[in-house]
């Protein structure tokens, strides 16, 4: 079951200062040590794809609690952290042009934990297709530009990337655990959080979509001047949905369709939804008039609801809600880093004793 909630994510400029940055590394390498010993590769994945976990480590460490930078800036810190090789996780991607580099850089990882050339498929298929669900079949105006893969040694792994909405200033975070998704294309997420629930959203992975899902397949595999066809029967002298619609909402019909890559799509045959949404230049606007045209002229009607679903230890960056304190910083540092020393030597009381006081 998905947990639900809201947490604000304001876009926000600048970046985390060398002085909070050291410190965020530090603490956070102390903590990685900690969860990385006690639950292992795969459990520290399934706590950063946990949107309340990575909400509150981002917060532990220092950073803004409403920024877009929550997701950025901490995704950075791991990846910083992970390099090591100690932890048996590897990060992939970032932001911006380094988002791109995902793939790439998945070679690297396939040959540092002897993957073979299947499960470097594998993640490469997983890392395309995390981007493409949440660029193209949820469509709430939140173009991604942070895409960070998390690999363990065991071939697990985790995503959190962001999107960002210029209309509204607002980011929205995605998250994906590899073991609990049992297929891309329907309610696949751990979690996606965002400080609004926008009206009118379609939304393709939504349980209630597969019917819509199904016949878009149907279409695609038809003959190109049927499909040309069905499409001119709903945009011709309309520009919205109105007459069609519930009364309080109109839907825009697309004005372009890629009908170069619905030619590629239909070349392909695709025999399901994840192969579908793979196909070359078929992005979120073809796809919204694909879903448009099985609505309207054949009944299958998709999901128009938005899908979006926190701890303050040391203050935020932006001094929201309180300066960051840095000798109080420096100090958890020393206590987790000797707590950490003492447990390689034998001694848990220390680590034991920060349990128990979580469980309080």
């Amino acid at each position: 079951m998905q947990r639900t909630g809201y947490a604000s994510l304001y876009l926000h400029g600048g970046h985390a200062p060398p002085w909070l940055w050291g410190r965020m590394v530090k603490l956070g390498s102390s903590m990685m040590e900690v969860m990385e010993d006690e639950y292992g590769p795969d459990g520290v994945l399934e706590r950063l794809s946990d949107t309340f976990f990575f909400q509150s480590l981002s917060n532990c460490l220092g950073f803004d609690w409403n920024s877009s930078g929550t997701t950025t800036v901490l995704c950075g810190v791991l990846d910083e952290i992970l390099r090591s090789g100690r932890y048996g996780i590897r990060a992939v991607g970032g932001k911006g042009r380094r988002s791109k580099a995902a793939l790439s850089q998945l070679e690297i990882v396939a040959d540092d934990f002897n993957f073979g050339d299947g499960k470097l498929t594998s993640l490469r298929r997983a890392s395309r297709l995390t981007a493409k669900v949440d660029n193209n079949m949820i469509q709430a105006g939140y173009q991604l530009y942070h895409h960070t893969m998390l690999v363990s040694e065991t071939g697990g792994w985790a995503v959190v990337q962001q999107g960002m909405n210029p209309k509204t200033k607002l980011a929205r975070r995605y998250h994906w655990l590899s073991g609990s998704v049992d297929c891309f294309v329907e309610e696949p997420h751990e979690g996606i959080v965002c400080d609004m629930a926008h009206e009118g959203v379609l939304d393709l992975t939504a349980r209630d979509s597969g019917g819509n899902r199904g016949t878009i397949i149907d279409l695609v595999k038809e003959s190109m001047a049927h499909l040309k066809n069905d499409y001119s029967r709903i945009s011709c002298g309309q520009k919205t949905l109105l007459d069609w619609s519930k009364p309080t909402e109109s839907y825009d019909v697309p004005a372009r369709m890629n009908w170069d890559a619905v030619e590629k799509a239909y070349e392909l045959q695709p025999e399901n939804f994840e192969e579908l949404l793979l196909t070359e230049g078929l992005g979120g606007k073809t796809l919204r008039g694909l879903s448009l045209v099985a609505e309207l002229l054949y009944g299958q009607k998709p999901s128009w609801k938005d899908p979006v679903k926190y701890s303050f230890a040391f203050g935020g960056k932006d001094g929201v809600p309180f300066p960051v304190l840095r000798k109080d910083y420096d100090r958890a540092i020393e206590v987790l880093e000797q707590a950490v020393r003492q447990s390689r030597l034998g001694d848990r009381d220390k680590v034991l004793a920060l349990k128990r006081m979580g469980r309080a």
